[in-house]
């Protein structure tokens, strides 16, 4: 069965199975606004961030330890 991306359905990973999630995904997945999660992996030091040449990628399992212990953001 084909989506409106024209991808078949068996290939969707869900977002809390994936390994490494897209700006895009990472705002569905937390509700943290893509700005702010643009100047947090824009930090050299950011811990969750994976540069894959231009695209930053975000290590979900990172990032959900990073939120758990964040007091704010």
């Amino acid at each position: 069965m084909k989506n409106e991306n024209n991808t078949s359905r068996s290939h969707q990973v869900p977002i809390w199975h994936k390994f490494t999630l897209s700006i895009e995904e990472a705002n569905a997945y937390t509700g943290i606004s893509r700005d702010k999660l643009y100047m947090m992996t824009n930090r050299e030091d950011c811990p969750f961030v994976l540069w894959l040449g231009n695209r930053r990628l975000i290590k979900r399992q990172a990032f959900d330890e990073y939120i758990l212990k964040a007091y704010s953001i």
